[in-house]
């Protein structure tokens, strides 16, 4: 994936300037796709140039305006090629699991500490998925409109990509519980010599 393709996803949900493409990033596709408003910006100005998006004319011109990205057929086509692809599952590379790895061969001071901050975020990250699950997707899935969704998705593919949107969400509800578990078991496993004294 690429941060191209998450701001083409979000423009085509809705229409955004920079900054409000950067809020919404923070809100929903952030959480799996972190971007920087620098990283946002640079990408809009390549999707710009290779014509996958346009600068919406202005209502009322006035310098320091705001510009409003919409996205163009061209920019849907790549979207929809690049959502059509297969990709091979990425391989996990996280730092945790090797300081373990490497703390089984040259032990490690600390790492009860970092195990137990681990499992803190993702019991923090957890809490929130849930509530934005309570808040946007109560009872039969269909909870009240978020920010990232728009009039234009109100006809009948509407379910189909709430349902989608929820699935996403699903997933990184099971990845946090995962975590959790994990974490736990190896704070219940960790050896006294890597103990914190």
């Amino acid at each position: 994936m690429s941060l191209a393709h998450a701001i083409l996803t979000a423009l085509l949900e809705k229409p955004s300037s920079g900054l409000e493409l950067t809020r919404r990033f923070d809100k929903s596709i952030g959480y799996f796709w972190p971007a920087t408003h620098q990283q946002i910006y640079r990408e809009l100005k390549k999707l710009e140039e290779a014509g996958h998006v346009h600068v919406l004319p202005a209502r009322r011109p006035e310098r320091g305006q705001r510009k409003e990205y919409e996205v163009l057929p061209a920019g849907r086509a790549e979207l929809t090629a690049w959502a059509s692809a297969g990709q091979a599952p990425r391989p996990v590379r996280d730092a945790l699991l090797l300081r373990l790895r490497a703390a089984a061969v040259v032990g490690g001071h600390g790492l009860e500490d970092e195990l137990r901050r681990h499992l803190d975020l993702h019991r923090r990250q957890l809490a929130e998925y849930l509530a934005i699950e309570e808040r946007d997707f109560t009872g039969d899935g269909r909870g009240e409109k978020t920010g990232d969704e728009t009039d234009a998705g109100s006809d009948a593919g509407a379910g189909d990509a709430r349902r989608l949107r929820h699935l996403v969400l699903r997933g990184g509800i099971g990845l946090e519980t995962f975590w959790i578990a994990w974490l736990t078991e190896a704070l219940e496993g960790l050896p006294d010599a890597l103990r914190t004294a």
